[in-house]
């Protein structure tokens, strides 16, 4: 898979350091317990389609980035950097 990283261009993934979901980065409160604290550490959707993921470009620029794709073809539609999408809600 590549990703075009807009500060390095078109890179191999194994540059970078793959994070999750990227607008479900959401932790429970400190105090929420220990079933919340599970499944937000051991739980995650297993979508099929166009998901947004944050990547790092951890060999490369350091940036972190939000990355469009499509699980089920493994097309890279896109990628912009994650502070330019800081705050957006779905």
């Amino acid at each position: 898979m590549r990703i075009p990283c807009p500060i390095c261009g078109e890179r191999d993934r194994r540059e970078f350091y793959y994070q999750g979901d990227a607008l479900a980065l959401h932790r429970p409160d400190p105090d929420a317990g220990d079933a919340a604290w599970n499944d937000y550490i051991h739980n995650r959707d297993n979508p099929a389609g166009v998901i947004r993921d944050l990547w790092h470009h951890e060999a490369g620029c350091s940036h972190w980035l939000v990355v469009t794709r499509n699980t089920v073809t493994h097309e890279v539609l896109g990628a912009e950097l994650a502070c330019k999408v800081k705050g957006e809600q779905g």
